[in-house]
């Protein structure tokens, strides 16, 4: 049982709130996961490539950035947030920055990457998580959470959602897959690098591959029902949009409600019920296997 949350902003009148908004809906889902929690958020766009880091601490990523900067030559803006520092470099070097970090500093782990995503998870209570990075501070057009209460891995930060399925995308799941370990394999040998044992970072591996193949956000998503097995349901974001999923069978809960200014996604209503204009929204269950998708440019 886990616990996901997700805000899509319409109008831009609401960016300075979506950080507060998220943060009260991803504290409001602690019973459904208590063991970690992490959230994204699209906010301004950087010129180059965001990289947001995890370290042990802060002291020792900082130690690390300094290192990497003076080594390489680049200037990387960097701006910490406790465990988690985003760096700001040329697209042209963010392949040689990731280099460079898996060669001499192995135990950073590099959470995202993006013009505009930034992901921060961490093991604790979901309000404690927002807090230490100050979700409430933050600014833009929408972003996705997830509490976590572990069956399938260990309780780490790696193991948090979201995972990052590729440049300005990510992935939030409540359920339970059935194959991922031999759908692991078959990716792997297609290239895909996994980090974890956890069945989500599968499934998120697996609609990266599809996309870069070729295939449409929504084309991956449609894809998926037929070569995941289990139960899930899936909250996915993009650069510039917002997608939402569930399994044929549809035994998670989940709810939407949609406004001219907002679309929000709950396991429970409950987690919307702060929401501004709430009472005046088309609340809705989300049916099975349909890919519902908003995008804003």
């Amino acid at each position: 049982m886990c616990g996901i949350v997700g805000l899509f902003l319409k109008t831009p009148s609401l960016e300075p709130q979506l950080g507060a908004l998220l943060s009260t809906m991803l504290g409001t889902m602690t019973d459904r996961g208590p063991d970690s929690a992490g959230f994204a958020v699209y906010g301004d766009a950087a010129a180059g490539v965001k990289l947001t880091l995890r370290g042990a601490d802060a002291r020792a990523l900082a130690a690390v950035v300094t290192r990497l900067e003076a080594e390489t030559g680049q200037d990387c803006a960097a701006r910490a947030r406790d465990t988690h520092t985003v760096l700001s470099v040329d697209a042209a070097a963010a392949d040689a920055v990731r280099a460079w970090l898996a060669d001499h500093a192995p135990e950073i782990d590099v959470v995202s990457a993006g013009r505009r995503m930034e992901i921060y998870k961490e093991v604790g209570l979901p309000a404690a998580v927002a807090d230490r990075f100050d979700l409430a501070g933050m600014a833009g057009s929408h972003g996705i959470g997830h509490t976590r209460m572990a069956t399938e891995s260990a309780v780490t930060t790696n193991g948090a959602h979201p995972f990052s399925t590729g440049l300005d995308e990510c992935l939030v799941h409540n359920g339970s897959l059935s194959n991922h370990n031999d759908l692991r394999r078959r990716l792997r040998r297609e290239g895909v690098h996994f980090a974890t044992s956890n069945d989500t970072e599968v499934a998120a591996g697996y609609l990266s591959w599809r996309m870069r193949a070729g295939a449409s956000l929504e084309e991956a998503l449609q894809a998926s029902l037929t070569d995941l097995d289990g139960f899930f349901t899936f909250v996915v974001g993009t650069r510039t949009g917002f997608a939402v999923l569930r399994d044929p069978i549809a035994c998670k809960p989940a709810v939407m409600a949609e406004t001219d200014a907002y679309v929000a996604f709950g396991s429970e209503y409950r987690a919307l019920v702060g929401l501004p204009g709430i009472e005046a929204a088309r609340v809705f269950e989300p049916e099975p296997a349909k890919v519902y998708a908003w995008e804003r440019h």
